[in-house]
């Protein structure tokens, strides 16, 4: 099939039928049922499923908790990104690992690379936050393919679907729960995603300061404690992490205690900053949750009043 020029915008073009699209697992190892459930759905949607050499591969030392070594799993990634046969890439699930891939990427190969859609979340925000900073190229954060969280949840698969196959607006989803922390209106790009690889993620980048400058931050969380979140927090404040973003939204925070009190956290920890901040938008784990592009050239508003609202350019 024919395939877009070489420009950031084909990382965000809707996928036509016939499209074949890379399975491959840069964090854990996915549930082979989960896989061929995955690859079932995108069959239904008129796609062409390719699983990656390495994705049902488990690591030799690791218990359990790295889809095969950092090698291999980052050869998958390479090699889909720059296989021009390829036209988008899934990854399966998350967990933990996508962190130790980044120094076996080769920037100025996957730079001169036709870009294409990159869809998952959780532990790939690592990778998101890669293709923003060093290839300047946006990617989607979308509940992962082989994945209970997406794959039971009529929702979820939805939302993915319509990203996936459908045409702008895109969407942040809303609702009775979100509400303004700090009021104000922000206007810019999209980065962050999850907290805790955000964290992980500090001294990956030539330079931290600049990681959100000018932009809106997006900031979600699972299995954390509250005290672990503010750990967290600790180290991007302390970093310079915030250095010139202009707004913060905050997503879903499963199994992570009571909601209220990881509300009044972040409004402690971000009412500082002066910036808007919004609480409860619809991303990040969990039923009913957006999929939607972020990173370079991915602009929204974020307004923060008594109707808050993320809406994209």
């Amino acid at each position: 099939m024919s395939h877009t020029p070489p420009t950031s915008s084909s990382a965000l073009r809707s996928l036509r039928p016939g499209a074949r699209c890379a399975l491959i697992s840069p964090s854990g190892p996915p549930e082979p049922a989960f896989v061929d459930r995955g690859e079932a759905l995108l069959r239904s949607w008129g796609l062409e499923p390719v699983r990656g050499a390495h994705v049902l591969d488990r690591h030799e030392r690791a218990t359990g908790y790295l889809a095969g070594s950092d090698e291999a799993r980052a050869a998958d990634l390479s090699r889909a990104w720059t296989d021009p046969d390829i036209d988008a890439i899934f990854c399966v699930r998350g967990g933990y690992g996508a962190i130790r891939l980044l120094e076996h990427l080769d920037a100025e190969v996957l730079a001169a690379a036709s870009p294409k859609p990159l869809y998952g979340s959780s532990d790939i925000t690592a990778l998101h936050e890669y293709w923003q900073q060093r290839l300047g190229v946006p990617s989607w954060f979308t509940p992962m393919i082989a994945t209970g969280d997406l794959l039971d949840s009529p929702g979820n698969v939805d939302a993915l679907r319509a990203a996936v196959l459908g045409e702008r607006p895109w969407e942040l989803a809303s609702d009775a729960d979100t509400v303004t922390l700090v009021a104000g209106e922000a206007h810019g790009e999209l980065t962050g995603g999850n907290l805790s690889l955000l964290a992980m993620s500090t001294g990956s980048h030539p330079s931290t300061q600049d990681r959100a400058a000018g932009r809106i931050v997006l900031l979600e969380e699972i299995h954390e404690s509250p005290y672990r979140i503010d750990g967290l927090m600790q180290i991007l404040l302390r970093s310079g992490y915030f250095d010139g973003a202009v707004g913060v939204g905050l997503g879903t925070w499963v199994d992570c205690g009571p909601l209220d009190e990881i509300r009044a956290l972040m409004e402690e920890l971000l009412a500082p900053l002066g910036v808007p901040v919004v609480w409860g938008l619809r991303f990040g784990h969990g039923p009913d949750v957006s999929s939607f592009p972020l990173g370079r050239g991915v602009t929204a508003t974020l307004t923060a009043d008594d109707r808050p609202r993320l809406a994209f350019d």
